[in-house]
């Protein structure tokens, strides 16, 4: 479908007038764009013009006209149970450029789907069991997948080629992609409560730590990949923060350097983006009625060989008494909290002042992409909803664009996650029989500029 004049004439007036302006380009390019910004055989007018277009794409949001969607099926009468991009998060416009995710599902495989075509690249052959987790390495071209005993595979994500295999002796509760100057790790913790840290391809047992006996363990890592943030709901231990480098380097006479944080019952945790070692959690006060959201920053020194980790409290707020708890939690830039309460998305500063909240969805929101640029939330209402960052006030100001529509409320029950890499969408649309397919959403961009 071709845009109409008045279409063409509007998208020319949104870029031309923005390159006719060289500050903007050069304060976009250089400081906005550095950080995922790929010119291949292009020239920086060509890439900028792409780029801009890009932007005027996604936050309009017009069906067919700024982007295409297309409906992709292909595991056997089964849930997908994770997808994740192994293409990279760059933005480039010179024809070399693929959406690509790989998925994994009770129907026993593991698979790579093309968003652009809406096709499936390659399927592996059947495992021993149901696969449920997957984490991807996408400068490596890898996927590494776990499946419910607990034994995990890696994968060539161009041709599904199977590279190594290790198996817990357990079932896994969590896996973290760990990437880090000195090579390329898989963090994985079992339902023993022990963590393992192994090679990258080849899957070599680097360490092993006990970390929360006997219970399940969860994990996130932080932007610079220096900590590590462990906890378990079910244990009467308090969460715990892991220095990386003593995964990495395991000594028989030192126990791995942590520290336990002093909150307790803590429910969401999550570190923001623009600072190193900067932590957020949410957990119960000292009487245990009411929900506090706390941000820590932690630093380590280094004395007689020994690393030591120091903790130190830079904000704490108490949520509102009306607010349901919270069930998902990201961070943007270095002071912004997103929460998702039930269908509601709310926004608050590190020390509690509340941006905005939004109440687009009809139905709770089941998962939240957050990137530099957009947030894009879903939710069992059968939408996905994009808001775009504008960035030239004090605190970054979100604003609410428009809904992307699954198929029909006869045959889908709604979108279970969502994944985003700047030039396409990606959610998992479950069907009211029990399984799912995916919806992917791609921006369209004029690349002969």
């Amino acid at each position: 479908i071709q845009a109409t004049p008045v279409d063409s004439q509007i998208l020319d007036c949104y870029i031309l007038s923005a390159w006719n302006h060289w500050s903007v380009f050069r304060q976009l390019s250089l400081r906005r764009w550095s950080s995922h910004m790929v010119l291949g055989t292009q020239t920086w007018k060509q890439y900028y013009l792409c780029r801009s277009e890009l932007e005027f794409r996604v936050e309009t949001g017009r069906p067919e006209k700024d982007y295409i969607c297309k409906a992709i099926a292909g595991h056997t009468g089964m849930k997908i149970d994770k997808v994740a991009y192994v293409s990279t998060s760059e933005y480039r416009f010179d024809k070399k450029e693929k959406s690509v995710v790989c998925t994994v599902s009770s129907d026993c495989t593991v698979r790579a789907w093309d968003l652009h075509e809406g096709t499936e690249i390659w399927s592996s052959p059947l495992q021993p069991a149901p696969l449920v987790n997957l984490v991807t390495y996408p400068q490596l071209q890898l996927v590494a997948t776990v499946d419910k005993q607990g034994l995990i595979k890696v994968w060539k994500a161009e041709t599904g080629w199977e590279w190594a295999s290790f198996c817990l002796p357990t079932s896994c509760s969590a896996m973290e992609n760990f990437d880090h100057p000195e090579g390329s790790f898989l963090l994985v913790a079992c339902a023993e409560g022990n963590l393992y840290t192994l090679t990258v391809p080849q899957l070599q047992v680097v360490s092993k730590v006990t970390m929360f006996p006997n219970t399940s363990v969860s994990l996130i890592c932080s932007p610079d990949r220096q900590w590590l943030f462990a906890s378990s709901p079910s244990s009467d231990l308090g969460p715990k923060v892991i220095h990386t480098q003593s995964l990495l380097h395991p000594s028989e006479d030192e126990l791995t350097t942590s520290t336990t944080l002093t909150v307790q019952l803590s429910s969401k945790a999550c570190w923001v983006p623009d600072e190193a070692a900067r932590l957020i959690i949410i957990h119960r006060n000292g009487s245990g009625r009411q929900l506090v959201v706390t941000t820590f920053e932690l630093k380590a020194t280094k004395s007689r060989d020994r690393v030591h980790i120091l903790v130190q409290q830079v904000a704490s707020f108490l949520l509102p008494d009306i607010m349901m708890p919270p069930h998902l939690m990201q961070g943007h830039g270095s002071q912004v909290i997103l929460l998702a309460s039930g269908s509601e998305l709310v926004l608050f500063t590190i020390h509690g002042l509340q941006l905005v909240a939004f109440r687009d969805h009809q139905r709770p929101i089941t998962s939240m992409w957050v990137d530099p640029e957009r947030v894009i939330t879903s939710s069992f209402d059968l939408s996905l909803r994009v808001y775009v960052w504008n960035k030239e006030n004090k605190f970054p100001v979100l604003k609410s664009c428009y809904h992307l529509l699954g198929g029909s409320h006869r045959w889908a029950s709604g979108f279970s996650r969502v994944e985003s890499d700047g030039m396409s969408i990606v959610g998992v649309e479950a069907r009211s029989s029990g399984t799912s397919i995916l919806r992917s959403y791609c921006f369209r961009v004029q690349r002969d500029t």
